[in-house]
């Protein structure tokens, strides 16, 4: 494969982050952050501040989504060019940052030269001040390769998901959430985050003890003392994440395509959720909570509106001749956690619904891409619990629900399957996290109690700085083999221990094929596999 860009250089000005608190310059060894950024500048009460970096996400081969915050109401100018030295840089007022959106604003560039360098810088201008502005917070992505493009190059990208869940925050004394900075240094091209972006439902404490004796400290804010009801809370939430300098530099130099799963509101999240017995909970309506969590999320992930779907989170994103992303919402279209076992088709067995599947399908029939990576936020074939229902029968988070033939939640999958079959679409691969672990699962319909599709890989990972936990049981009906797994055998293991995972995607240009690698969180590679894609 051609050389990626496994270092770089740290001369983009203004690499600073400013009145966090934690007195954290970027400077995280080599890369955009490294030891040449700026000195912290103090905090200065005449001009805005933008504390919490900017990203770049849903980045395509003319366009890319820029998102920021300010400290205040204030205007976003965004600054892009592809040179490191900003020469001839093009500079575009962006949104008024308001209260509105908690002081978030995102412009989407566009007229970006394809599969080039580009490098951006994003300042808020005050409004009362003239010539008054926030000291820049910079960032660079790659845009995308264009279809057909001749000598396409490598591609590189990550995945994960679950950021501070099971009461594990930052400590800086561990050096924070060290995951992100092994994942900065890979040099990919963008990350995929397949949910549970917060723990909306996961309060801090001050300090954990440790089995070893020692003390996790975490850093806490008041809105990550309870459980998120409020659209301050929530927002909250979000905010915390960003208080991590691993988390800021990495959102710096890989572009961002985010997903959301359940804690982004509460565990095991869907509208018909019951509360009532929950004590944490003052707010017992989960539309209303779901409501305030969906203006957070989407004001903090860096996603492209949809015009006819302004709350959509399912979208596809074309990089390049090789790789077609389809990232799943498998949250807001569900039907009741039930005990999964219904024999037809209804509103209590939809999880992707029927739009979002006919859209998922048709798009898979459409790709000339090589590769068709479908991004979930759920695996399909390890069974996920969530209690049991009120007549004690176990009931289910996920797809899977026990050996046997497709029913429940199941027949839209193997509706989906069978599709793919038919429509004689290859090289379909599913990427996951959610469960807290990290595993290579092959399903084959020689295997399978439901046997009209073509086998496929699916690989999970996570998480990114939660409690490790698994692993789960297999479900038989879609004939799936752990080819692979690692799992610490016990509920919430602490960060550190070997319990968080990503995972790495490399397709090589030359020849479409694909490596997938499981990794943790000090980069060791846990386990390798190469995939040669079918031609038609």
């Amino acid at each position: 494969m051609t050389r990626f860009r496994l270092t770089r250089r740290a001369t983009l000005a203004g690499a600073t982050l400013l009145g966090t608190g934690l007195g954290a310059r970027l400077s995280r060894g080599q890369g955009i952050a490294a030891g040449s950024a700026p000195a912290v500048i103090p905090a200065d009460a005449t001009r805005p501040r933008a504390e919490w970096g900017a990203m770049a996400g849903d980045v395509a081969a003319d366009r890319a989504l820029i998102w920021s915050r300010a400290d205040r109401t204030a205007r976003m100018l965004v600054e892009w060019s592809p040179r490191e030295d900003f020469a001839n840089a093009q500079r575009l007022l962006g949104p008024h940052a308001t209260e509105a959106s908690d002081f978030t604003a995102r412009l989407d560039l566009r007229g970006l030269p394809a599969d080039s360098e580009i490098f951006y810088r994003v300042s808020f201008l005050d409004l009362d001040s003239p010539g008054a502005a926030s000291a820049p917070v910079t960032g660079r992505f790659r845009t995308v390769p264009r279809p057909g493009a001749a000598g396409t190059r490598d591609v590189r990208f990550l995945w994960s998901g679950d950021t501070v869940g099971q009461g594990w925050g930052i400590d800086e004394s561990r050096g924070g959430m060290t995951t992100y900075e092994t994942m900065r240094r890979t040099g990919a091209d963008f990350f995929i985050h397949c949910g549970d972006t917060i723990y909306a439902d996961g309060p801090l404490q001050a300090e954990v003890r440790m089995a070893d004796g020692s003390t996790w400290r975490n850093l806490v804010t008041p809105e990550k003392s309870k459980v998120a009801e409020t659209l301050a809370e929530f927002r909250g939430n979000h905010r915390y994440n960003l208080l991590d300098r691993n988390v800021r530099a990495f959102h710096a130099e890989v572009a961002q395509i985010w997903m959301w799963d359940d804690h982004e509101v509460t565990n095991n999240w869907s509208d018909s959720k019951d509360l009532t017995a929950n004590p944490a909970y003052a707010q017992k309506h989960i539309r209303r909570l779901s409501a305030n969590a969906t203006r957070a999320f989407l004001d903090y992930a860096p996603i492209r509106g949809n015009p006819d779907e302004p709350e959509r989170v399912y979208r596809r994103i074309a990089y390049g001749p090789h790789l077609d992303l389809f990232m799943l919402d498998m949250r807001s279209y569900r039907g009741p956690n039930s005990f999964n076992r219904q024999e037809r088709p209804g509103p209590e067995t939809a999880f992707l619904g029927a739009e979002q599947l006919a859209w998922l399908r048709q798009g898979l029939r459409d790709s000339r891409a090589t590769w068709k990576v479908v991004a979930a936020d759920m695996p399909i074939g390890l069974q996920v619990p969530d209690g049991r229902d009120p007549d004690g029968r176990p009931r289910f988070e996920a797809i899977a629900n026990g050996d046997g033939p497709p029913l429940g939640r199941e027949l839209e999958i193997a509706a989906l399957l069978s599709g793919i079959r038919q429509d004689a679409v290859r090289n379909v691969v599913w990427l996951t996290a959610d469960v807290h672990y990290t595993a290579a699962h092959h399903y084959h319909p020689d295997r399978a109690r439901f046997r009209d599709f073509a086998p496929f890989w699916e690989f999970v990972s996570g998480p990114l700085w939660a409690g490790g936990f698994g692993p789960n049981p297999l479900d038989d009906t879609f004939g799936p083999a752990v080819v692979w797994q690692k799992a610490p055998g016990r509920d919430n293991a602490p960060p550190g221990e070997g319990t968080q995972f990503f995972g790495q995607c490399e397709i090589e240009g030359a020849s479409g094929n694909m490596t997938v690698l499981l990794k943790d969180l000090t980069g060791a590679v846990l386990w390798r596999r190469t995939l040669e894609p079918e031609r038609g």
